[in-house]
C-alpha cells in the first residue's frame, strides 16, 4: 500500500471510532469526552517540542513557552482543588504518577498498606502482576461484609505491618471515602497518607466529594480524564518538603520529555474546571448515578454496598447467573459499553468477574439526566434477561441496540 492509502486506512478506523463512539452509551466509569478545545491543545504544534526537565530548568533550548503553559497548568491545577500543594504536572498517566510517587518516599522493600484489587483497588496499588507488586512489601487491607472499606482492619495492619505509606483510593468504590480516618492512621504509626484520587477527583474538584488536601494527605496523584473531563494524563501533588523529592522521582527517575502538548490540555480541562457549570456537571453526577442505582435495585439487583455516593456503582451479577464478561460482550453488540468487574469474596477469575462497573461521568456529559440513565438500566437489564434465559440473538442485540441510539438522540 502507499503512504496515503494507509494514512486513509487509519483515518478511516479513527473515523470509526469516531462514530462508534457517537452511537454508544459510555458506561465505563474510568473513561469520558473532552471538549474540542482539549483536543486542539492536544493536537497542537506543542507535539513537536522536547522539553526534559522543569520550567526555566530544561535540558533542551526554545522552551520559553512551554515553560509558561506549564507554569500556567501548574497555577490552575492548584486553583481548580484549592490547595498550595506542590504540583507536578508531567505524568503520562495516573499509573506513572503512581510508580513516581512511591519512589519518592519509599525504598524496594518498604511496605505499602493499600486495598486489594479484588475489593476495589488499582492495579498500581501492589498487585503482583504491576511493578508496584514487584518492588514494594504490599499488605492489604479490604471491605467488610456490606463492601465498605473496613477502617478496624486498616488499622489493625497498620499496627501490624508498620508500613512507609499508607495508601486510600480505589478504581472501584462506590462510596464516599472517609480520608480523615487515614490521615489519623497514617500519623498514628508515622506512615506517609497518600491519596489516588483519580476516579474522584472531578467529584472533589466540583466540591461533591470531602477532599484529601483538607484532610491533609502528604501525597495526592489524580488521572486527569475520568471525571475531570481531560486528557489522558496524570497529575502529582505534595507536601512543599516533598517537592524537589517528587520532581526528580518524576524526571529523570521515571520519565523522560514530557508532553508538553498533552501538558496544554491539561491546562484546558483545568481552566474548564474553574468554571460555575463544572460544579452543576459533578452533582448531577452524582443524582444520575443514584437514579440508575435505585433503578437497578427496583430491578432485584444486587449492588455492592447496596448503591453509590460517587459516580460509579458495582453490580453483583451471581443472583442472575449471568458473568461480567458474557454481559460486557453481549452489550458491546448493544451499543452499550461498560466493564467486568470483581466483586468482594468473587469465586470467579479476573478475566470473567462476578460483576460489572458501570459509571455515570461520560453519558452525564453527553446530556443524559436520571430519567435517561434509568432507561439505560432498562435496556441492561433486558440483555441479562435474555443472557440468563439463553435467548440473546442477534436480533436482541439489534433492538437493544435501536433503542440505545435512539435514547442517545434524545439527549
Amino acid at each position: 500500500m502507499t503512504t496515503i492509502e494507509l494514512k486513509e486506512q487509519i483515518f478511516s478506523l479513527i473515523g470509526k471510532e469516531e462514530k462508534r463512539q457517537k452511537e454508544t452509551i459510555e458506561l465505563i466509569a474510568s473513561e469520558n469526552f473532552v471538549s474540542e478545545d482539549v483536543k486542539r491543545a492536544v493536537g497542537s504544534c506543542l507535539t513537536n517540542k522536547y522539553a526534559e526537565g522543569l520550567p526555566g530548568k530544561r535540558y533542551y533550548g526554545g522552551c520559553e513557552y512551554v515553560d509558561e503553559i506549564e507554569d500556567l497548568c501548574r497555577r490552575l491545577w492548584q486553583q481548580v482543588f484549592h490547595t498550595d500543594y506542590h504540583v507536578n504536572v508531567q505524568p503520562h498517566s495516573g499509573s506513572q504518577a503512581n510508580l513516581a510517587a512511591y519512589q519518592a518516599v519509599m525504598t524496594p522493600g518498604d511496605t505499602l498498606l493499600s486495598m486489594s484489587l479484588n475489593d476495589g483497588g488499582h492495579l498500581t496499588h501492589g498487585s503482583s502482576v504491576n511493578q508496584s507488586g514487584k518492588l514494594y512489601n504490599i499488605v492489604f487491607y479490604g471491605t467488610d461484609a456490606n463492601g465498605y472499606i473496613d477502617m478496624e482492619d486498616v488499622r489493625k495492619k497498620a499496627l501490624e505491618c508498620h508500613p512507609k505509606v499508607i495508601l486510600a483510593g480505589a478504581s472501584a468504590y462506590a462510596r464516599v471515602i472517609d480520608f480523615a480516618a487515614f490521615r489519623a492512621i497514617a500519623d498514628e504509626v508515622g506512615a506517609f497518607f497518600m491519596v489516588d484520587m483519580a476516579h474522584i477527583a472531578g467529584l472533589v474538584a466540583a466540591g461533591v466529594h470531602p477532599s484529601p488536601f483538607e484532610a491533609g494527605a502528604d501525597i495526592v496523584t489524580t488521572t486527569t480524564h475520568k471525571t475531570l473531563r481531560g486528557p489522558r494524563g496524570g497529575l502529582i501533588f505534595c507536601k512543599e518538603e516533598l517537592g524537589k523529592k517528587m520532581d526528580s522521582a518524576v524526571f529523570p527517575r521515571t520519565q523522560g520529555g514530557p508532553l508538553e502538548h498533552v501538558i496544554a490540555g491539561k491546562a484546558v480541562a483545568a481552566a474548564e474546571a474553574l468554571d460555575a457549570s463544572f460544579k452543576t456537571y459533578g452533582e448531577n453526577i452524582i443524582k444520575n448515578s443514584q437514579a440508575m442505582a435505585q433503578a437497578f435495585r427496583d430491578m432485584g439487583y444486587d449492588l455492592v454496598t447496596g448503591g453509590t455516593d460517587n459516580h460509579l456503582m458495582l453490580l453483583d451479577l451471581t443472583n442472575k447467573n449471568v458473568t461480567g464478561l458474557d454481559l460486557q460482550n453481549a452489550l458491546d453488540r448493544c451499543n452499550i459499553t461498560l466493564n467486568k468487574n470483581c466483586v468482594p469474596n468473587e469465586q470467579r477469575s479476573p478475566s470473567v468477574t462476578s460483576g460489572v462497573r458501570i459509571g455515570t461521568a461520560a453519558m452525564t456529559t453527553r446530556g443524559f439526566n436520571e430519567e435517561k440513565f434509568v432507561a439505560a438500566a432498562h435496556l441492561i437489564d433486558e440483555v441479562v434477561t435474555a443472557l440468563a434465559a439463553g435467548t440473546f440473538t442477534d436480533e436482541t442485540a439489534a433492538l437493544v441496540g435501536e433503542k440505545a441510539r435512539a435514547l442517545i438522540a434524545k439527549a
